[in-house]
């Protein structure tokens, strides 16, 4: 790169040259997706050369920075006006990108969870292990689905913040065990990123997302197969999941080395006859089996229909939960307990409960 055009720049921009600078070709942008660059250091982007470019390089940009964030554009050696980037069409020539601001990329995020157990750290997280931050995992596990069942997207920002923050702190704990550090969770799921997906990154070509599940499952087993201990297939669902989505995880990963019913009707036909088969149960134990052959039945059910069984008993769930609580409401206006009422009232303000929701 021609470091006096990099002097020429600066003087046209009237600016020093700040200490931390990231220095890029456009031409090396033009497959880019996200900047190369964190975004809490200054960048020059240098050889926008069309108006091609310059709306490719806009879209990559605003990836990351907001439309209001403000670039200085110079063109044969002069500046032109500073503009906000939602508002770069065709300017060509140089893009300096000042800093977007303090703890917005992933290396600041990591240095202040490192610093949070460096020994001038906080006391709790110091004293952190992997075992002792397994429930804090789970819980914010939970609470992000929380966030993505209620669709609030606030709530999701902040939850997934809280959850990448659990990864970070796993990752530094075993850095400083010699371990693994963040790089090689980073390397190890960029790598099995492109091992799996041949069909975006080589020359392997699949047609429907059927084809790439079974290709997906394929790529699975040599790898499986290339490690000392014999896994099968279900072996890689976590035991830790909920039963319904390690249900419908088994089955999906059958169904994709050929394990499934021809059509829908036999998944109907295998309902009825599990409820026969409860029906028809003589002990507890029995009873207890055939109930849970049922649900298993209904979540591949669920499959067929392209339902996530998981997300759609939450959502009764929640819809139980609120117009339970109407009827809670409608016996309280009425100065009464909820178990003064008789079953016909509960069963009127649930009625209401359901008109309301429209």
């Amino acid at each position: 790169m021609d470091f006096s055009l990099i002097a020429q720049i600066f003087d046209a921009l009237r600016i020093s040259p700040p200490l931390r600078l990231t220095l890029l070709d456009a031409s090396t942008l033009a497959s880019a997706h996200v900047p190369p660059f964190p975004p809490d250091t200054a960048a020059l982007i240098v050889g926008v050369d069309s108006a091609e470019s310059a709306a490719h390089l806009k879209e990559v940009l605003l990836t990351v920075y907001p439309r209001e964030h403000v670039v200085f554009a110079v063109d044969k050696g002069k500046r032109n006006e500073e503009r906000e980037l939602g508002e770069l069409e065709n300017s060509v020539g140089s893009w300096f990108i000042p800093p977007l601001g303090e703890g917005t990329s992933f290396e600041s995020f990591a240095e202040i969870v490192a610093h949070l157990r460096a020994p001038n750290g906080c006391p709790w997280d110091r004293e952190q292990t992997h075992a002792s931050l397994r429930k804090h995992l789970l819980e914010e596990s939970y609470e992000a689905i929380s966030a993505i069942d209620s669709n609030n997207f606030a709530d999701m920002r902040e939850e997934f913040g809280d959850l990448l923050l659990q990864v970070v702190l796993q990752a530094q704990i075993a850095n400083e065990a010699g371990q693994f550090n963040v790089s090689d969770v980073i390397r190890g799921i960029h790598s099995k990123i492109v091992r799996r997906h041949p069909h975006v990154f080589g020359d392997l070509k699949l047609d429907g997302v059927d084809a790439v599940l079974e290709n997906w499952e394929k790529l699975k087993e040599q790898e499986r197969g290339g490690k000392k201990e014999e896994k099968g297939i279900l072996d890689g669902v976590p035991t830790i999941l909920p039963a319904l989505s390690q249900a419908q995880e088994y089955q999906d990963r059958a169904v994709r080395v050929g394990f499934d019913w021809n059509d829908i009707e036999g998944v109907l036909d295998k309902i009825k006859e599990e409820i026969e088969e409860i029906k028809s149960a003589e002990t507890d134990f029995e009873l207890a089996s055939e109930i849970g052959d049922l649900f298993f039945v209904l979540v591949n059910l669920a499959r067929w229909k392209n339902v996530d069984a998981e997300s759609a008993l939450r959502g009764t769930n929640m819809k139980f939960k609120k117009r339970f609580g109407y009827v809670e409401q409608g016996a309280k206006q009425q100065g009464r307990n909820l178990s003064e009422l008789s079953l016909d009232e509960m069963e009127a303000l649930w009625q209401e409960a359901k008109r309301r929701e429209g």
